[in-house]
């Protein structure tokens, strides 16, 4: 799997997000066909997972958790919906796993 960061192509929605939430940092993540946004604000994290052909797999959501923030899909709690998936970490729970 690749991670492959997409952010420019996703200006509008950046500039959104940035204007709109209290998000300080906004990128975009191409996974294969799963598209990943990674918000960061003071208190939290967010990955936001979509792809519109299937439901997202617990081994993308495993890879970008490690590969965003350190820490894996064990303990995460995964919300979930029809092609769509969200993880939401505080920043108390961010400490990298050993």
């Amino acid at each position: 799997m690749r991670l492959i960061d997409v952010t420019n192509s996703y200006a509008h929605l950046v500039s959104k997000q940035l204007a709109n939430t209290n998000a300080q940092l906004v990128q975009v993540y191409s996974l294969g066909q799963t598209t990943v946004v990674f918000t960061e604000s003071p208190h939290h994290q967010e990955v936001l997972f979509t792809n519109e052909r299937r439901n997202i797999k617990d081994n993308e959501i495993d890879f970008t958790l490690r590969e965003l923030t350190g820490k894996g899909i064990k303990g995460a709690q995964v919300l979930r919906s029809k092609h769509l998936a969200e993880v939401t970490l505080r920043t108390s729970e961010l400490t990298p796993n050993k």
